[in-house]
């Protein structure tokens, strides 16, 4: 007797639908990905820190809003900068010395980054910022 239904053994998978899947999550990932990153709400904290009393190993480096960077009440470029912090890390005292960089609020923030990697390639890791009160 023969059967009405024959049973058939699949030796192929057809992975068509599960492509479609996969690709269909892939754009919509694409597409939502980069608006996730620009809708995040970031609100800075307000400066509440307490006041940090200047010692005898304080340090600090002022940059101007044209960009001219003081540092001991001389004008420096980078390269002088560096050398000079160099020097004073290489002195008895340049474990203790404290670095803190105090730069206009117009300033573009590549500026101070900058100034913040020119003074980590001298030798100092620990910078503090000097900012503002909030009234």
């Amino acid at each position: 007797m023969r059967r009405r239904f024959q049973s058939k053994s699949y030796d192929e998978i057809n992975i068509t639908p599960l492509m479609d899947t996969v690709f269909f999550l892939l754009i919509i990932f694409m597409i939502t990905a980069p608006l996730l990153e620009y809708s995040i709400d970031v609100s800075p904290p307000k400066m509440n820190a307490s006041e940090m009393k200047p010692d005898e190993y304080s340090r600090v480096i002022n940059v101007k809003k044209n960009g001219d960077i003081e540092f001991e009440k001389k004008i420096m470029n980078p390269a002088r900068l560096i050398a000079r912090l160099r020097e004073l890390k290489a002195s008895p005292d340049g474990g203790r010395i404290k670095i803190f960089l105090r730069a206009d609020k117009d300033l573009l923030y590549g500026s101070v980054i900058q100034v913040m990697k020119d003074v980590k390639n001298a030798g100092f890791t620990d910078i503090s910022l000097i900012t503002e009160v909030d009234k």
